[in-house]
């Protein structure tokens, strides 16, 4: 037996796991629903933006974006 194996289980080496119960994300719901809306926005946005104009375009992509970092700011309060 070599003795770098006397750490390691059955196929590699122990690992620590966080909180194996860890609290269920009460924002999940609002998360995913301000994902959608973010996703659907940047579509639309960048549709407008190559048929119809780069100014438009560009405010439809940026008010979507701000969807975006409200998801962010509720990722960080888990």
């Amino acid at each position: 037996m070599i003795p770098e194996q006397d750490n390691y289980q059955l196929g590699g080496p122990m690992r620590r796991r966080r909180n194996e119960e860890e609290k269920p994300d009460r924002f999940l719901k609002l998360r995913n629903i301000l994902n959608t809306v973010f996703i659907v926005g940047a579509i639309v946005g960048v549709l407008v933006f190559i048929y119809k104009g780069e100014q438009l375009g560009t405010i439809i992509i940026l008010c979507s974006m701000m969807f975006k970092i409200v998801e962010c700011v509720f990722r960080f309060m888990k």
